[in-house]
């Protein structure tokens, strides 16, 4: 399985921070921010990663982050997204890297206590679909929510004003190559982006998405309150831990 962080975007929720610099290069405690998902990556087994960044500070990705030496990987990969098309988008842009394998996509700005190694293990054996992470949250109209009915997913709905479930699903998904397919038919929404939701909506649809609880805290790190509740979290436990 190969792994792609998504670390695209303007950071508009983290100005004036973002004015100089990409927001996955912002301070995380002791180090930037785009190690974390990296890592968490490295720790579920995957060796082969590609970074999609845009905007105008992607060069500093190279200089900060070089051929991946430092997290023990032969290489990695870098591609460029142009504009916000959305997540979807930006995912549409490593289906050449990908080449037909499954992938395990974390957004930049995604951190986790813990590791994501038992559910990776878990969607190798599954051999086909989707897997999606959630997490119960205090603020799940700021996320995609899922409408749950017993253990079945029957939708996820996209920041709803008025959510079905305490959940949100997580910023860490993973996905078979039919992914590219579903990205392919996808129309903007009223934001002007491809969703994520839409992908996996239609994995639901197919029948083939399953989902786990995430252990141990995640955040996010979209915005100024969420960015210093990270640096309280990794300071105060640690992230990407394996025990």
């Amino acid at each position: 399985m190969k792994g792609v962080v998504l670390a695209g975007g303007l950071g508009t929720r983290l100005l004036p921070l973002t004015k100089v610099t990409n927001k996955h290069l912002l301070p995380v405690y002791n180090k930037p921010m785009i190690f974390y998902p990296i890592q968490a990556l490295v720790n579920a087994g995957v060796t082969e990663i590609m970074l999609v960044t845009g905007g105008n500070n992607a060069g500093d990705f190279l200089r900060l982050l070089g051929n991946g030496k430092e997290f023990g990987l032969k290489h990695l990969d870098y591609t460029y997204q142009e504009g916000e098309g959305g997540i979807a988008d930006a995912l549409r842009l490593a289906e050449h890297f990908a080449d037909g394998d499954s992938i395990c996509v974390i957004l930049g700005d995604n951190i986790i206590q813990g590791n994501v190694a038992k559910a990776a293990q878990q969607f190798i054996k599954q051999r086909a679909g989707a897997k999606i992470l959630l997490k119960e949250v205090k603020d799940p109209q700021r996320f995609g929510v899922p409408v749950l009915q017993g253990d079945r997913v029957l939708k996820i709905e996209e920041k709803p004003a008025d959510p079905q479930s305490p959940y949100a699903v997580t910023g860490i998904y993973f996905y078979d190559a039919q992914v590219f397919d579903f990205i392919r038919t996808l129309k903007p929404s009223a934001r002007g982006e491809l969703e994520i939701t839409d992908v996996n909506n239609a994995y639901i649809q197919a029948g083939t998405l399953t989902w786990d609880v995430l252990e141990g805290w995640w955040t996010d790190a979209g915005t100024i309150e969420s960015l210093y509740l990270a640096n309280q979290l990794v300071s105060q436990t640690g992230a990407n831990r394996m025990g």
